[in-house]
């Protein structure tokens, strides 16, 4: 259900995107590593669920975030 009336948009910008797209791939990619016996891949894969964040913080400061100025929110 939506509410027109002061949607934050619940993080739909390309900064959340790319932050929960990194995050998903690091938590995949480790849980396989993890599986595989590489424990050494398994903490690359926590550090790159660091960088998603980072990237996620990094891109929203830069302009992409949902009030942004970059960003133009879409209609559903």
């Amino acid at each position: 259900m939506s509410n027109p009336i002061g949607d934050p948009g619940h993080g739909n910008s390309p900064a959340a995107w790319t932050a929960v797209i990194i995050m998903l791939l690091a938590v995949t990619l480790g849980t396989v590593f993890y599986w595989l016996d590489l424990p050494v891949m398994v903490w690359a894969c926590a550090g790159l669920l660091f960088v998603g964040l980072i990237v996620g913080w990094v891109m929203a400061k830069a302009g992409y975030g949902v009030n942004g100025p970059k960003y133009t929110p879409k209609e559903h």
